[in-house]
């Protein structure tokens, strides 16, 4: 039993020693993230567990996305050094790298040797760890979460013998869960008219459709658009068009019929989708009121676990989003696409920072083996390879009937956002057109040609596609 009680004190020593030699004992670090069950989970216990190790503070404030993003952004341009470590979002580390924001963790690891923890392991990533890489492949955040967007439906629903005969008499196909956008249709028609038919608050669907917000082009150009194989947002990445007539794919007959099939989802979805973010959007899912969804996977754990915020534990199935047809699953196959999003954030260090050494040592410890297991079972989240294989998520696994094994072995279909240095800008470029789509404002139709011009022209402004 000895050795086994020597390790961890030996570890927890050299933290508090490497906290001592880099002068940062009583240091309090400040940070900001998205409000979300990695996040939390991080400033309530993780911070906890460095601060008994090192001495270390950390304080994490958690808050709304788009806040968080503006607080950061506006600390980081002026300069100020508010932050200590910031949430850095797959989507828009490429702009941060553009503009400078954040110090080069690769190169304070080998410049500060004395600081490397012993074990953390740049290796031990899965590969979503290289979308925080610059081209020359050093690190500049390391990862706190990742998880993909997927289909979650309820089992009961699916399983209930008197509905599959009714669907079945109904739609002439056997009641199972959606691949295709024809079957995911004929489903949330189904159940939302099973729904009035037996005094149900049910829907057929969510819909991540708020408008005056960036959630539903999200929904639109990261999980509908790609399961029609329409990739990058519809831009040309060779000559930085969007537009058919140009050489882009943004208006292209495939885009508009997914368009108009995720609008007319909104019929068969509750009232509140259409002011719906993800976060609506799972507590809509965990309280009963739509028999499938696409949910973002961190929120898969406590829908299908926790009775005390989620009303269908034990009833939760998970499945990979439906496609238009086989041709975003063959292009994902042979690597040449994917079929929907790969999602997740690091913790990154401003170049601003006045405690960089010591806010080096956290973002090592959110790295650390011992402290992910729990973690991803409270998260839904996997940053380590190794952590797939923890008997706390295996047995979560089984609680989310599948989860993590999906996530495992499929999630290699899956992409991040593309490599915008000019993400934000396009994106507020197009998403009010996907808002005049929401409201009947504009034809499906109507709003990707539009968005498509509009997105040829600004590009030209920031020196694309000249």
């Amino acid at each position: 039993a000895a050795p086994a009680t020597e390790a961890p004190a030996a570890e927890a020593n050299w933290w508090a020693t490497a906290a001592q030699e880099a002068g940062c004992t009583g240091v309090t670090l400040h940070g900001i993230s998205e409000s979300t069950p990695p996040s939390n989970y991080a400033r309530d216990q993780v911070a906890q567990m460095f601060e008994q190790e090192s001495g270390i503070k950390v304080q994490l404030e958690t808050t709304s996305w788009d806040e968080q993003y503006n607080k950061a952004i506006k600390d980081m341009e002026a300069k100020t050094g508010i932050y200590d470590f910031v949430y850095t979002e797959q989507d828009i580390i490429y702009a941060y790298l553009a503009n400078n924001y954040l110090a080069n963790l690769t190169q304070m690891l080998n410049d500060n040797p004395n600081l490397k923890a012993p074990d953390f392991d740049l290796s031990k990533f899965t590969t979503f760890i290289n979308y925080f890489k610059d081209q020359n492949g050093d690190v500049f955040g390391v990862p706190m979460e990742s998880f993909i967007k997927i289909m979650l439906y309820r089992t009961d629903l699916f399983n209930d013998p008197a509905a599959k005969d009714a669907f079945k008499a109904k739609y002439g196909y056997d009641l199972a869960p959606a691949t295709t956008f024809k079957q995911y249709g004929d489903i949330a028609e189904f159940f939302t008219q099973w729904g009035k038919d037996h005094n149900m608050e049910l829907w057929g669907t969510t819909v991540q459709a708020v408008t005056g917000h960036a959630a539903s082009f999200y929904e639109v150009f990261e999980t509908i658009l790609p399961a029609a194989a329409v990739y990058n947002w519809g831009i040309n990445m060779d000559n930085w068009k969007a537009t058919v007539a140009n050489g882009g794919t943004m208006n292209s007959d495939r885009a508009k019929e997914a368009l108009a099939f995720w609008i007319s989802m909104l019929k068969y979805a509750p009232p509140e989708s259409t002011s719906s973010t993800w976060d609506e959007v799972a507590a809509t899912f965990a309280a009963g009121r739509a028999a499938e969804g696409w949910v973002y996977g961190e929120n898969a754990a406590w829908v299908a676990s926790n009775p005390e915020r989620s009303k269908v534990v034990g009833k939760v199935g998970v499945a990979l989003p439906p496609l238009m047809d086989e041709t975003a699953m063959q292009d994902a196959e042979a690597g040449k696409g994917y079929i929907g999003y790969y999602d997740g954030g690091a913790f990154g260090i401003p170049v601003t920072s006045k405690n960089q050494k010591c806010t080096l040592l956290w973002v090592q410890y959110i790295g650390l083996p011992k402290i992910q297991a729990d973690w991803a079972a409270a998260g839904a989240r996997i940053t380590l390879q190794e952590t797939f294989d923890d008997p706390v998520v295996k047995d979560m696994d089984a609680r989310t009937n599948g989860y993590f094994t999906l996530f495992k072995d499929k999630g290699y279909l899956f992409a991040g956002a593309p490599p915008f240095p000019f993400h934000a800008t396009i994106r507020e470029v197009i998403a009010p057109y996907i808002w005049k789509a929401i409201t009947g404002e504009l034809t499906a139709s109507d709003a990707l040609d539009q968005a498509a011009a509009a997105t040829d022209e600004e590009l030209v402004k920031l020196g694309y596609g000249k």
